[in-house]
């Protein structure tokens, strides 16, 4: 629709206008947007706070200080992510820095593909920009937006560096093809799902319905599962690659999918611990409940 591609072309014009601005004054603007929507949105800084006294079994109002330092990091995405559209490959290094490459090239050269577990972790936004640091495509599976010209800017900024886009949304096929060919598929795992799309495992000690479709990946495929997360830090954004997650298998497919899907809860959790104020915490992750809480369970 003619519509749709002037709105784009908007977006696009003020994503380019926003790169312009400096790094640190974007930072500074990103923060100060965050706070404006910390003291505005009640809503989610209340599930942010739930969530934080869920997790760490305290009182949801000790956690303010923490929860305004996670909107002054959802007010710095924005910036960065416009700030990154006109960054150039060959300035990516004083930018970004990888650790653990060896994880993902020996997990690579196994031929099988890749399965790279992430979450909405740091700026996740970015985690394409890796790709031409590691010479790898990535392909990234998403849920596509309801509003189709911000959907398909997104969908074009993330894809620049040769990385398909897989919707969400039966996407096993083309993953499983994807896989077949020896690529990298990046999965973000650390929402709410329903019942029917997940298991319920834990997540810092209560049970969160966790979508089940990487463990049945894993256990289909075999493609080793390597966990990856984008975390900010004073000097620049750092690339973590953590050490390939192995597969269980006993032979119970329900046993089997549970303790895989909980490992990589718990690899999710260990980096949220270090780094919390870089996690979303404004998403309802327990929303879906277990019909038999286990004892050490509250209301939440």
């Amino acid at each position: 629709m003619r519509r749709d591609r002037i709105i784009l072309k908007t977006i696009v014009l003020c994503a380019r206008l926003i790169g312009l601005i400096p790094r640190k004054w974007g930072d500074r603007l990103g923060c100060f947007l965050g706070r404006i929507l910390f003291m505005a949105d009640v809503k989610h800084r209340n599930i942010a706070m739930q969530n934080m006294g869920y997790a760490f079994d305290k009182p949801p109002h000790q956690f303010r200080s923490l929860s305004l330092r996670v909107f002054e990091n959802l007010g710095r995405i924005l910036f960065e992510f416009a700030w990154s559209l006109g960054l150039k490959e060959n300035r990516f290094s004083k930018h970004f820095r990888i650790e653990g490459i060896h994880h993902i090239r020996d997990a690579y050269e196994k031929g099988k593909g890749v399965l790279m577990l992430t979450a909405h972790f740091g700026n996740w936004e970015l985690l394409a920009n890796l790709s031409p640091m590691l010479g790898y495509p990535i392909s990234i599976v998403f849920r596509p937006l309801d509003f189709k010209p911000l959907d398909q800017f997104i969908i074009n900024s993330r894809s620049r560096f040769g990385g398909h886009l897989i919707p969400k949304k039966k996407s096993m096929r083309h993953i499983l093809r994807h896989l077949k060919q020896g690529d990298m598929v990046l999965l973000l795992m650390d929402q709410n799902v329903a019942w029917r799309e997940g298991v319920f495992v834990d997540f810092f000690g209560h049970r969160a319905c966790t979508n089940k479709g990487l463990a049945l990946l894993a256990l289909r495929t075999e493609a080793p599962v390597v966990p990856v997360f984008l975390i900010r830090e004073p000097s620049g954004f750092v690339g973590k690659f953590l050490p390939e997650i192995p597969l269980i298998r006993t032979g119970d497919k329900t046993k089997d999918m549970e303790a895989n899907t909980e490992q990589y809860n718990k690899v999710i959790e260990s980096v949220v611990r270090q780094y919390p104020d870089q996690w979303f915490w404004v998403h309802q992750r327990w929303k879906t409940r277990p019909f038999k809480p286990w004892p050490r369970e509250t209301k939440k």
